[in-house]
């Protein structure tokens, strides 16, 4: 089987990208449903749900850029730093394991760099 190590970034960057774009929606439209991952001190708050919509459209908003390539390592590296956050909020448990294998993702695409289907790639060409 021949390989295709070329296609391998892209599939990445575009995978992790829905993974945030559907975390990002699914916050807009559900907020109540992330409820349970807040920390208590934001919990206790006024403002709970007014910090899950900032999220959600801070991941929609990121989550569009990556997938378009567009300022890709830092957006990768923010959306990393974000899962650190929401994994040292959660303390150990299942959805902390899943969010640290994805911050690692983020984390394998900010230094590895854009793709070669990447809109700053084709920006920076112009």
């Amino acid at each position: 089987m021949k390989t295709h190590p070329e296609y391998s970034k892209i599939l990445t960057r575009i995978a992790i990208s829905i993974v945030f774009l559907w975390f990002g929606i699914n916050q807009l439209i559900n907020p109540e449903n992330f409820m349970g991952y807040l920390p208590g001190f934001i919990l206790l708050s006024s403002y709970a749900k007014t910090f899950i919509y900032i999220n959600g459209i801070l991941e929609i908003i990121f989550g569009t850029l990556l997938i378009l390539g567009l300022f890709t390592r830092i957006t990768a590296l923010i959306l990393g730093i974000n899962l650190i956050g929401i994994i040292i909020g959660l303390g150990y448990n299942d959805i902390a394991v899943r969010d640290f294998g994805l911050m690692l993702i983020t984390l394998a695409i900010a230094l590895g760099g854009r793709d070669k289907w990447c809109l700053d790639k084709k920006i920076k060409k112009a």
